[in-house]
């Protein structure tokens, strides 16, 4: 599943995802599970209230290194 981040218009991080997902944009959203617990629930809630779906990826590292980046991410919104 983080493979699609290879070929997928996304874009990584807080402020570029939540501009995504209140949109309407974003198709999906990945979500590190070793973010700031505020964070996560900004985030989740942000996609209940769209119906964008989430995948949970288990750290930032994990993400970070899938969406192309050498750094962790805390949010990766796909669209």
């Amino acid at each position: 599943m983080l493979g699609e981040l290879q070929t997928q218009d996304k874009t990584v991080g807080l402020k570029q995802s939540i501009k995504k997902i209140r949109s309407g944009e974003a198709k999906k959203v990945f979500i590190a599970l070793d973010a700031a617990p505020g964070l996560v629930e900004e985030i989740s809630a942000a996609c209940l209230a769209k119906n964008i779906p989430i995948v949970e990826v288990s750290e930032m590292k994990e993400l970070g290194r899938a969406a192309g980046i050498d750094v962790g991410a805390a949010v990766v919104a796909v669209y």
